[in-house]
């Protein structure tokens, strides 16, 4: 319990440096310096997502980073275990990115704003005009240069089991032409969604696989790309 109040209070108290820290990004992007705003707000949020996951108490195993294309935007697909996913992704895969979040992500200040420097986009599910207005700005987001992180079950299954991908969110991928990285994440779970939202320590294993190209796809190719992915994302779960 000790480590879950811990947990909490450091998430909250983090937040107040990162104020400061905006008005860099902001002078930065004020004076045309995008590159070193990306590079800086990519420094700054990995660390930030890193004291959280050391402060869970995680053991975490990253294999396949050989696999991540080093001058390229790419998709990041991966299953959701859990509600660690996204700082595990900010600390432990190195490549700046945005991120598809739920609208609720916005209710949340300065997190939000930090959200919004690293070209995360905000998705309302089960509004499915707002849903698809999203879509298309993380396409643009993607031709523009920028990596992004996708999680097409939609929300959290909470265990080994993965829920269904929704087809429609991979047009991200086929709409700008980026290649998608496919990402498993297993036993993320465990550190909260199967202690009842209580901060237990576990070992995590992260899985990065190489490149699924998704350009000139047949029409037939699209159509089987979500089970594609998924299947490859499967195979490295229990």
């Amino acid at each position: 319990m000790l480590r879950t109040i811990s947990f909490y209070a450091h998430f909250v108290f983090s937040l107040i440096p990162k104020i400061p820290q905006g008005y860099k990004v902001e002078k930065l992007l004020n004076s045309g310096k995008i590159s070193e705003a990306d590079e800086y707000v990519h420094r700054a949020s990995t660390n930030w997502a890193l004291q959280h996951v050391k402060r869970s108490g995680a053991k975490i195993k990253v294999f396949g980073e050989e696999n991540i294309p080093a001058d390229i935007p790419v998709l990041f697909v991966s299953n959701h275990q859990g509600n660690f996913d996204i700082a595990l992704f900010m600390s432990h895969i190195n490549k700046p990115k945005g991120y598809m979040a739920k609208i609720e992500m916005q209710k949340i200040p300065v997190l939000r704003t930090w959200m919004k420097y690293m070209h995360c986009v905000f998705m309302e599910r089960g509004n499915l005009r707002k849903a698809a207005e999203a879509i298309s700005e993380g396409i643009k987001i993607l031709k523009s240069g920028y990596s992004m992180v996708l999680f097409p079950e939609g929300t959290r299954s909470k265990g080994n089991q993965m829920n269904e991908f929704k087809p429609g969110a991979f047009k991200l991928a086929t709409k700008s032409g980026v290649p998608i990285v496919p990402v498993t994440i297993n036993g993320s779970y465990k550190l909260m969604e199967q202690n009842n939202s209580k901060i237990k320590p576990a070992e995590v294993e992260i899985y990065i696989h190489p490149i699924v190209l998704t350009e000139n796809l047949t029409r037939e190719e699209e159509g089987e790309l979500s089970e594609k992915v998924k299947a490859i994302i499967q195979s490295k779960l229990p």
